[in-house]
């Protein structure tokens, strides 16, 4: 059914285009039939995708809307893989094809400087330190905690990225200057007000959603007009709930798989800002919030896909399909970066900040070792030696007389008695 319908699907649409380029005359402008050729190309691909591509393990709100976004990861690969065998200069003015105002150097902004709270000097308005902070960044910061709340569903792996990411801006702010910042944006705008009221808020919603009972009716055998509507509603939440329990310390296995989830993340969330800056792509543009509407959409497939692998490997064989392009596209986009500004990432970190990597990556392998090998010896060690003195003890209890000397002891008195028998 599903390949028949593809065909249907997809005659209708090569019908369609080749109709709107037989109605019109062809233009003699070579970029602009470039560009609408390419356009014409993703969409039959996108239209064999959805009716075609495996699906993924969401059902709401519709099987072909996640495959949708398979289909275009895919395509978002194949651009950065356009992009990364590009010169420098050929890839930034290849940016103008999609928007004609991108390929220009970016003027630098400095979040830093002033950061006093209450700024006495200025009469007119002492707090505008705080006011000038306050842009759009602010609800980006929680809508894109919440939403990963949702993705993650755990509190602690949370609020580590969260401050894990605090440290990277402390530590590259030398190579970035937007990540120079003032301590209390750091901190309290970012890290407790931003991050900290979007994780609360994904945690409130993940417990409404464990709480909701599951009971799918159709929509046509609900008699009620109100009934009807709150159908369709909830037609945009889970068909089911699954409750991540990461567990990173139960195993090495999900200790590294933990680790290795946070990583990918953090990569993420830096080749955001390192890609604006290769690419010179202002912050504010729209590719920049396409991007996180994407990630957003294929992350929550991926760490759906991950934790199911690492929770019942038996059953979940193989890493799922969205998770690995997730990967794929996260290091495809550091190269990019590598490649455009070495120079930038080449820059040598500061002798305090490195001490600081080399005391958290040897506090992180010592704690790695003494949970998953030291520990284990010595309890194992204990434990074989508290069997043996209980074994030993019992051994000596049963074989123990009534006149207080131990049957061992009168052994060989009847082992001589029964040679004289014999």
């Amino acid at each position: 059914f599903r390949r028949a319908h593809t065909l249907t699907v997809l005659f209708i649409l090569t019908c369609a285009l080749g109709y709107v380029t037989l109605l019109e005359e062809t233009p003699q402008d070579t970029a602009y039939n470039t560009k609408r050729g390419i356009v014409a190309s993703i969409l039959v691909f996108l239209c064999f995708g959805v009716t075609q591509a495996k699906d993924g393990p969401f059902s709401r709100p519709h099987p072909a809307y996640w495959r949708f976004w398979l289909c275009v990861s895919v395509v978002y690969e194949l651009f950065l893989i356009f992009i990364l065998f590009q010169t420098v200069q050929d890839g930034r003015q290849f940016m103008k094809y999609i928007d004609p105002h991108l390929g220009v150097p970016l003027p630098e902004r400095d979040y830093g400087g002033n950061c006093l709270i209450y700024d006495p000097g200025n009469e007119t308005d002492p707090f505008h330190n705080i006011w000038d902070k306050l842009d759009g960044f602010v609800p980006a910061h929680f809508f894109g905690w919440y939403l990963k709340t949702l993705m993650i569903r755990d509190w602690w792996m949370c609020m580590i990225i969260s401050v894990m990411f605090e440290f990277l801006e402390y530590s590259l702010e030398h190579q970035l200057p937007n990540f120079s910042e003032c301590w209390w944006d750091h901190w309290i705008m970012d890290v407790i007000l931003c991050n900290g009221l979007g994780i609360y808020c994904g945690m409130k919603t993940l417990s409404w959603l464990s709480l909701k009972t599951y009971k799918w009716q159709g929509l046509w055998n609900i008699p009620t007009y109100k009934g009807k509507m709150k159908r369709i509603v909830f037609q945009f939440t889970p068909y089911s709930w699954v409750k991540f329990e990461w567990k990173p310390a139960s195993s090495l296995r999900r200790w590294l798989a933990v680790c290795g989830i946070i990583f990918v993340f953090l990569l993420a969330e830096l080749n955001t800002f390192y890609l604006k800056f290769v690419l010179w792509m202002p912050p504010e543009h729209y590719l920049v919030l396409l991007r996180l509407v994407f990630f957003v959409n294929v992350g929550g497939v991926a760490m759906r896909e991950i934790y199911d692998f690492m929770d019942d490997p038996k059953f979940h064989k193989k890493l799922g399909q969205q998770a690995w392009l997730v990967a794929a596209i996260t290091a495809t986009e550091f190269l990019i970066v590598v490649k455009y500004d070495p120079y930038t990432l080449t820059l040598s970190l500061p002798f305090y900040i490195t001490q600081c990597w080399i005391l958290g990556i040897i506090l992180v392998l010592t704690w790695t070792a003494w949970r998953f090998f030291i520990r284990d010896i010595t309890l194992r060690y204990k434990e074989i030696r508290r069997q043996k003195q209980e074994h030993r003890h019992e051994k000596d209890k049963c074989l123990s007389n009534g006149d207080g000397h131990s049957a061992l002891l009168d052994e060989p008195n009847g082992n001589k008695l029964r040679e004289r028998k014999l």
